[in-house]
Formats: structure tokens, C-alpha cells, sequence
């Protein structure tokens, strides 16, 4: 796909479509300008007047995204009206500040596509230091300047600002990874509980009435266990028991123990947390499961790891990777790297940011908006964001199936 053009902005940034879904993030309702078709998008380090101060970003080369160990000021991309902050560790140490970097490439697409006229993208390094992270975010949202804050990818410090109160603070769209969300503070990344909950109630759907879930002991498992029961109940499904296991023991005793307390389960739904499945699938699999008589769904989580035999038959639902294909061979162009969903959600967040400000205006954050039921459709697929500041998705379905995932169904009965 060519370049996205600045010009039809406006077309583009209704909240609500006739189709009942935002067109505001569509790459597909997007052509090139005149004269430039398939013209790859201008680096919003030039498209925008990219202030950078003393924070020198290093240029990108073919091994990944630009390097920001130098970062010592404020990074300003574009120049529009309405005033954006993001939080991003950009010279965090491994996987973080990689990420960051990421993250950083992303929303310079998107501010090349959408956002140069519409936004002031004011960006920070939180150094990947979450208390850190937490005064930079705080800062933001009690400045008076910024309508929405963009991140932190912090974990600890997302959590920290959804127990603030304050109904005039503007929106925070944080990047933290199984972030629960919290009122005004929405979660953009897809977390394990969304993930359980869609696959649960695909099976559901298909006629599964009861259902176990084996989850990882700690902070995490009661979202899971929420979003899960109350995906099942849209289809008179019921979660008969949810177990609770320990790492000590890979959860043999929990599936030990399953057996003697339900009794003919249709389904069991695995969640990992930061660990790896495989343990309990070993238990699972010496009972029998999965078999034709019980179902075996697992989360997006187990993808992180490489496809063990023991993924053999579960189901899953997660992000769809070819939505970002209209992005991608731009941003490949353009950065000299393949994007990964870390770029996705930057662009993603970004892009809606430049919708609302080119639809609503500067002041277009609300709730009303931000909590649409219809949602909005992204590089990452369908989402909506809801009063408690979680987010749903609508997912493929898939199985797996020879080491690979085989779609089983397009999108998962979300919403």
C-alpha cells in the first residue's frame, strides 16, 4: 500500500462509521496521494520538523530500530493543536529500551500518516525505571497541557496511576503489558485474561457448557478469572471451578485434583502468565486432554515461547498478524526492519489520538468518545475500550495444528 494521505484525515477520523466500527485507524479506507502511489511514507523525523534538542536518536539501520541510549530531552514530533504526551523507555537496558524503540518507530509512522497537523507528540524516556516512569506520568496528566498520555509500558507504574482520583485528568492510553486498566486509565495491549476470555467463548459459542480454568497463582489470576466467567455467561456457559497452581509443582496436583471436582468438564482453559504451559499440559495430557470429550484452550501467552508438541489440538484466540500487513511494508521501508506488534500498538494508540483530535478537536477526549461501543479498528484488529479502563478485542480463532496455528474462525464473538 503507498503512502497514507495526510489530506484525507478527515474522512477518516469519524468516531462512529456506518458500519457500526471506527473508520478512525483503517489503513484500507487510506490511498497515496497524487502523484506518489506506492511511494513509501516519509519518516516523521522529516515530515514533522522533529525537534530533538540534545536527544540525539542515533540513525536506523538494518539491524533494528534507532538506537536512544543518548536520550536526554524531550523527543517533539509534529506540530498540530492538540497536544499529546507518550512515555516510552527509550534507553532502557535489553528487551525494554528495544521495545521502546519499537514503539517509538511506530508512532513516527503514524504521525507521518495521521498525525504531523493535527498533533504536538511531546515524547519521554522513563529509562525503563518504573518509579521513574510514574513522576514522568504523573507530571503529564497534571500539567494542564496534555489532552491524552500515551503509555507508560511500566507495569508498576500503570497500576500506580489507576488508583489516582481526579475526573478532570486527562486520558491515559498505557502500553503495560497485562495491565488490568483502571477508570481514564485504558489498557492497549492485549493481556492473557482478553485472550482466555475470546477462546472461552468461541467454544462456548459452539455449544460447551462447562469449563475449567487452571491459572498461575497471584495478582493475575482474578482478572482471568472475570473476564473468563463473564465471557461464558453471554452463552449460558459456566466456569465450573477455576485451580489456581503453583510453579513449584507444574500444576500436576491442580490437575490432579480436577478430576474429583468436576465432573466431565466440556473445555480447560490454561493460562501461563509469565511461565510456560508446558508442565500442565504434560498433566493434562496424561488425563486425556485434550480428547474428544474435552477441549483444550490456551492464550496468546503461549505464544511467546516456541511451539511445544504439547500445543497439539488447543485452541487460541490472539491478534491477527496479517492486519498489520497495510503498515507493514511501509514501515519496513521506511525503518529497514520488520514491525512487530510493539509497533503496531504505537501506531495504533497514535493514529487514534490524531482521529479524535481531527474529528472532536483538542478537547474530543472524553469518555464518550474514548468508550464507544462500536470501537475501533486498528493494525492490531477491532478493539474498544470499556469503563473500567480493560480493553476487548475481536480475534481470529485458531488451532493448532502441526506446530502452526490453522484459523478456525475470523473473529471471535467479542462483542
Amino acid at each position: 500500500m503507498g503512502a497514507l494521505a495526510l489530506g484525507l484525515v478527515a474522512t477518516l477520523c469519524a468516531c462512529q462509521s456506518k458500519s457500526g466500527a471506527s473508520d478512525v485507524l483503517d489503513p484500507s479506507a487510506i490511498t497515496a496521494p497524487a502523484g506518489q502511489a506506492g511511494a513509501p511514507a516519509v519518516p516523521a523525523q522529516q515530515a514533522s520538523g522533529q525537534a530533538l534538542g540534545s536527544a540525539a536518536l542515533a540513525s536506523v539501520t538494518s539491524a533494528g530500530p534507532a538506537s536512544a541510549a543518548a536520550a536526554k530531552a524531550q523527543l517533539t514530533l509534529g506540530t498540530g493543536p492538540t497536544k499529546v504526551a507518550m512515555l516510552l523507555p527509550l534507553s532502557a537496558p535489553g528487551s525494554t529500551g528495544e521495545t521502546g524503540r519499537k514503539m517509538y518507530d511506530g508512532a513516527r509512522l503514524a504521525m507521518a500518516d495521521l498525525g504531523d497537523k493535527l498533533l504536538t507528540l511531546t515524547i519521554e524516556d522513563t529509562r525503563g525505571d518504573s518509579g521513574y516512569a510514574k513522576d514522568l506520568a504523573v507530571k503529564a496528566i497534571t500539567s494542564g497541557t496534555a489532552k491524552a498520555v500515551i503509555g507508560p509500558s511500566e507495569l508498576a507504574a500503570a497500576q500506580h496511576l489507576a488508583k489516582l482520583s481526579g475526573s478532570k485528568r486527562p486520558p491515559v492510553l498505557a502500553l503495560a503489558d497485562n495491565f488490568a486498566g483502571g477508570p481514564g486509565v485504558y489498557s492497549v495491549r492485549l493481556g492473557e485474561a482478553d485472550s482466555a476470555a475470546a477462546g472461552a467463548a468461541a467454544v462456548a459459542a459452539k455449544g460447551a457448557r462447562k469449563f475449567v480454568l487452571l491459572v498461575p497463582s497471584g495478582a493475575e489470576s482474578g482478572p482471568i478469572e472475570s473476564r473468563v466467567a463473564n465471557a461464558l455467561s453471554i452463552y449460558g456457559a459456566t466456569l465450573a471451578v477455576t485451580l489456581p497452581y503453583s510453579a513449584s509443582d507444574g500444576g500436576a496436583k491442580v490437575v490432579s485434583d480436577m478430576g474429583s471436582l468436576v465432573e466431565a468438564p466440556d473445555a480447560v482453559v490454561v493460562a501461563c502468565g509469565d511461565g510456560s504451559p508446558v508442565a500442565v499440559l504434560a498433566a493434562l495430557k496424561a488425563k486425556g486432554i485434550p480428547g474428544k470429550a474435552v477441549t483444550l484452550i490456551g492464550t496468546d501467552r503461549w505464544l511467546e515461547r516456541p511451539m511445544d508438541p504439547l500445543y497439539e489440538g488447543a485452541y487460541i484466540a490472539t491478534l491477527d498478524q496479517s492486519e498489520t500487513g497495510p503498515i507493514a511494508d511501509r514501515f519496513k521501508a521506511t525503518y529497514n526492519y520488520q514491525p512487530d506488534v510493539n509497533v503496531a500498538y504505537a501506531y495504533d494508540v497514535v493514529a487514534l489520538s490524531a482521529g479524535i483530535a481531527s474529528s472532536a478537536g483538542p478537547d474530543g477526549f472524553s469518555k464518550q468518545v474514548l468508550e464507544n461501543a462500536s470501537g475501533f479498528r486498528g493494525s492490531t484488529g477491532l478493539f474498544r475500550f470499556r469503563a473500567d479502563g480493560s480493553s476487548q478485542r475481536s480475534m481470529p480463532f485458531f488451532r493448532v495444528e502441526k506446530g502452526k496455528l490453522k484459523l478456525v474462525e475470523k473473529s471471535t464473538s467479542g462483542f
